[in-house]
């Protein structure tokens, strides 16, 4: 019988121990370079926009029955050109370790690091819509501007919240929501919706 890949969960202890184990040496490489932001950043895109949208490529990450050696093959063939030298050689330590299946682990755990490293706070936003460009700036603009900290948004998207968004720093919720706006907004074009979304989210702020 095969052995089953190891992908990590919310739940597994032992992926959050490990995650944070190599989290905290691919900070301390990337730091010593300068780079640490960027890797992270990096990081964070590799899972969601890689590994996260192909089960085949999670799979093999995971599997102990895909070779560390192809593994390797595989980063250099997918992120080699793409994604900083240092998270490509991290990556291959990790898979000649056989560990890539906790990758969305370190990622979890690298993000909080720096967090606290650089002092800079998580606003967990949910909006209607996803957010554009223009409007996640705003957002995260402002809020660094009342709360006197770096911020960084982590985004969901909620249907239900029509017209409004609800962001929350810690103990402390702004809600904007205002679904009893949908036809309204529904009939707005996509900047104007944006506008409207990033006035409410003043008006709520200044109240708060």
């Amino acid at each position: 019988m095969s052995e089953a890949p190891k992908h990590d969960t919310v739940l597994d202890t032992g992926a959050e121990q490990l995650g944070r184990t190599y989290a905290r040496a691919l900070i301390g490489a990337a730091s010593s370079q300068g780079v640490a932001e960027v890797v992270v950043e990096q990081l964070g895109r590799m899972v969601d926009e890689y590994i996260s949208q192909s089960e085949p490529l999670a799979t093999a990450f995971a599997s102990p029955r895909v070779k560390p050696t192809e593994k390797v093959r595989v980063l250099d063939r997918i992120f080699g050109e793409e994604f900083h030298p240092v998270l490509v050689k991290f990556l291959k330590v990790m898979a000649d370790r056989d560990r890539l299946g906790y990758i969305s682990a370190v990622r979890v755990a690298a993000e909080k690091l720096l967090d606290e490293s650089i002092g800079r706070v998580v606003a967990k936003v949910t909006s209607a819509v996803p957010l554009d460009e223009n409007l996640r700036g705003q957002v995260s603009e402002r809020l660094s501007s009342v709360l006197g900290k770096a911020v960084r948004l982590e985004e969901s998207v909620d249907p239900d919240l029509v017209g409004g968004m609800v962001i929350r720093v810690g103990d402390t919720v702004f809600d904007g929501s205002v679904s009893n706006r949908l036809d309204q907004m529904g009939r707005k074009a996509r900047e104007g919706f944006s506008s409207q979304l990033m006035k409410r989210f003043e008006t709520f702020l200044n109240e708060n």
